[in-house]
């Protein structure tokens, strides 16, 4: 008879080929007088239903000894590879290495995986964003991080978040080098604030000021954009350091002033808003965002000594353009001349009158002579 508790102890790392493969056991030739015995529950670490889905008739195992009787020997070979896995598990913990995975089932709070034994990627470190519904993620693979590791408490925890945004870095500072000032980009905006908007352009947000938004003045952001909207933008500056980028959106619009002189023609006659009143003259609002100015002496057809004895900040008149600057960004404006037209057409009126009736102006006095004759 042999003496098993000499030959195999249990912890005892092993060799043996599998020769039989039942239900809820796989039988192993170990040199022992029978078959040593590795249950179902000792094949893997994850749920099988049957010996098949992890041996094979004639396959060479690794096994440890979990229990030694004097006609049987029970075997793992779950242990061997656990404890092989927790070496490997190790050293890419220690080394921060990235590695593939795939999901084997979805429960409350995350995502069992397996990595050699069982792991865990809670809820929250699976996306950069909130997910709902994680039913799409099973036998997904995905790539992760060990985040938390502790083989005395059996404790695996991954992250497939870390991975993004790690990869999200990486492109973060590779489109922080390509950007240029003065370039036009597309943008959606993310954030809003009293002050501006955030914009993202391509997995980095970038600021509009409030001040940028348009070309006149903006009371509130959301008079001009909303959250979500797709936006074109002009690069101001980057500071790649700091991670800060200065956008524009007014400077893809076209300013109030383009092509100004087709809309606004020199001789014509406008409706405008007196704006500002300064010692020179008084400054009005003709479109939005295009001012001119009604110089002191255009103002009326008498001399007056300031803009204010004729008009008052938000009055609307009539006045007539002088002539159109676009370049310069200037109009000149004239009150004065609205009044001297309105004399010249009555004059020109009257001379009308006078040569469709025949009768002159010389007429009536003449006859007013002859009284005295």
């Amino acid at each position: 008879m042999v003496d098993t508790n000499k030959e195999f102890n249990v912890d005892d790392i092993v060799k043996g080929k599998v020769v039989s493969i039942e239900e809820k056991q796989v039988l192993v030739d170990i040199g022992f007088k029978t078959e040593g015995i590795i249950p179902i529950s000792e094949l893997s670490h994850l749920h099988i239903e049957t010996p098949n889905e992890v041996v094979e008739v004639d396959q060479e195992l690794t096994l440890k000894v979990s229990k030694v009787e004097e006609d049987e020997i029970i075997l793992s070979k779950k242990a061997v590879d656990t404890e092989k896995t927790w070496e490997d598990l190790t050293e890419k913990y220690e080394n921060g290495e990235i590695f593939e995975t795939e999901v084997k089932e979805v429960v409350k709070g995350g995502l069992v995986v397996d990595v050699g034994l069982r792991g865990f990627i809670p809820a929250s470190l699976v996306e950069m964003h909130f997910v709902e519904d994680f039913s799409d993620y099973l036998n997904k693979k995905l790539s992760v991080k060990i985040v938390d590791l502790d083989q005395e408490q059996n404790r695996l925890i991954l992250s497939h978040r870390a991975v993004l945004e790690l990869e999200a870095g990486k492109d973060k500072k590779t489109l922080l080098e390509s950007l240029e000032r003065g370039q036009v980009i597309d943008g959606t905006v993310q954030r809003i604030t009293d002050f501006g908007a955030f914009v993202d352009i391509g997995g980095v947000d970038g600021l509009v000021h409030i001040s940028e938004l348009a070309h006149s003045h903006v009371d509130k952001v959301t008079d001009v954009v909303s959250e979500g909207e797709t936006i074109k933008v002009e690069i101001l500056s980057v500071d790649p350091e700091k991670e800060r980028i200065s956008l524009s959106h007014k400077s893809t619009l076209a300013g109030p002033w383009e092509n100004i002189a087709d809309r606004i023609e020199e001789g014509s006659t406008v409706e405008a808003t007196v704006r500002r009143l300064v010692d020179f003259g008084a400054f009005l609002e003709i479109e939005k965002g295009v001012e001119g100015l009604v110089h002191i002496s255009e103002i009326a057809d008498r001399h007056i000594e300031t803009p204010q004895e004729e008009l008052a900040v938000g009055q609307k008149v009539e006045v007539k353009v002088l002539s159109v600057n676009e370049k310069d960004q200037r109009i000149s404006l004239s009150i004065k001349a609205i009044a001297q037209d309105a004399e010249q057409k009555d004059i020109l009126n009257y001379q009308k009158e006078e040569d469709s009736s025949g009768f002159q102006i010389g007429d009536l006095i003449g006859d007013q002579l002859d009284k005295y004759k």
